[in-house]
């Protein structure tokens, strides 16, 4: 593996980063019991336990094996069971049936991550070349990447619970006052757009190349749940001028009449399930658990209703206000080092400027996930890592209150097929200027 962004090798640093990151999986999963960690909800979810192990494979796999004098693997059977999609290493288990993997337990699997631990801090303690320290931090960003999945599956496994289960009894919400949308505008131009070489990004940020962008303008703040109920209020769900083809067949097939986790309470409002529990929805918090195609909808449907050419905005359109002096990207958002673990109403109402472009919900684009132009995936096994998955996929910035905050920066493209929305999924407007 070969990438630009490839850094001085500074084993302590290296060797802290991996503690850090290995022990947060590990919080992440402790208010959970054994029996919660082991079913798989539907077949884009993974049970906990999968996630445990699969992450301690990528280091097996791809380090340990390579790297480690006289290595020799945990378990063989594990080069299998934990695969989740690298064909160049072999064989993988399917991955709807992840779910039905009862052996190892949790405990073996515990036990498979603290003996790949201690061997990988043995490895550290040596000579480390820039080939291993690429490898490292890949993983470390992988793992992080499956913390995310950890808690957004795991709420989609609760949530079928009648029980409704509570994952964590602290509940962040709290009285707010209504922050107006508005438009904050952009010249456009000639930009540049890609991942600027300056520490760890993943191959699909790259290269840096340019784009073009007509004037434009961006919304002030996300999509709150308020907007979102007006839209239902208005017949969105049953009117199918406001959907693409696919999309309206999705409605009409699967009977959606809310975004996911929504239930009436039968006195004309709504709750939602979180991570917190079931709660009632709040009007000022950013809406999530919605699909590219609901997003799309509501757009359509907000240009008709404003009479403005209201749209999505593309992922360049995205990048380039992130950038700009006006976001509020460089302020801590709410991301999963806030402990929030649900989106939160704006507090304040800053005036020409972007706020909630960082964490909260990821944000829907209207961008395909495509290749940038001289696009070149990663040499070895770790270049099936994005790559392949360019095609029928819709791109989304930004993360979420259950991303990493260190995991995250304005040029990583997350990617979703447009069905998808038990991820934390919402919606920023972009309008022509």
């Amino acid at each position: 593996m070969t990438s630009p962004s490839s850094r001085p090798v500074q084993a302590h640093l290296l060797a802290t980063e991996f503690a850090a990151v290995r022990s947060q999986t590990l919080a992440l999963a402790a208010p959970l019991s054994e029996a919660d960690c082991q079913p798989q909800s539907m077949p884009d979810t993974s049970p906990t336990k999968w996630h445990l192990a699969h992450v301690t494979w990528f280091f097996e796999t791809f380090i340990l094996e390579r790297f480690e004098p006289q290595f020799e693997p945990f378990n063989p059977a594990f080069r299998v069971l934990f695969n989740s999609y690298y064909q160049t290493v072999g064989e993988q288990h399917p991955r709807p049936q992840r779910g039905l993997i009862t052996r190892p337990d949790l405990a073996e699997v515990k036990a498979y991550r603290a003996d790949v631990d201690r061997r990988m801090v043995s490895l550290l303690q040596g000579s480390v070349d820039t080939d291993l320290a690429e490898l490292l931090t890949l993983g470390l960003h992988h793992e992080q990447q499956h913390q995310e999945l950890l808690l957004t599956d795991i709420k989609h496994l609760l949530a079928q619970n009648p029980l409704q289960p509570v994952y964590s009894a602290h509940w962040p919400l709290c009285s707010v006052t209504s922050v107006p949308l508005t438009w904050v505008a952009f010249e456009g131009g000639v930009v540049d757009n890609g991942h600027a070489g300056e520490g760890f990004a993943f191959d699909n940020e790259s290269p840096r190349h340019n784009v073009l962008l007509q004037p434009y303008a961006l919304s002030n703040r996300l999509v709150t749940h308020g907007e979102w109920v007006e839209f239902m209020q208005s017949g969105g769900y049953q009117d199918p001028r406001w959907w693409m083809s696919a999309g309206w067949e999705w409605v009409q097939s699967q009977r959606i009449a809310a975004p996911l986790y929504w239930l009436a309470d039968g006195a004309g409002g709504w709750t939602t399930f979180t991570l917190h529990g079931r709660a009632p929805v709040d009007p000022h918090t950013p809406v999530c658990h919605v699909n590219w195609f609901e997003a799309d909808a509501y757009a359509r449907w907000r240009a008709v209703r404003d009479q403005l050419p209201i749209r999505l905005p593309t992922e360049a359109e995205w990048e380039h206000a992130a950038q700009s002096p006006g976001a509020d990207w460089h302020i801590p958002g709410n991301f999963q080092d806030n402990r929030a673990l649900h989106p939160l109403p704006l507090t304040r109402h800053q005036a020409g400027q972007l706020q909630q472009m960082g964490g909260d919900v990821w944000e829907w684009t209207a961008s395909s996930y495509l290749p940038y132009p001289g696009y070149r995936a990663w040499a070895g096994a770790v270049g099936e890592y994005n790559g392949k998955f360019m095609v029928n996929q819709m791109v989304l910035r930004g993360g979420s209150c259950a991303t990493p905050r260190s995991h995250i920066r304005t040029s990583y493209r997350n990617f979703f097929p447009t069905d998808a929305r038990w991820q934390f999924s919402g919606v920023r407007l972009a309008r022509d200027a």
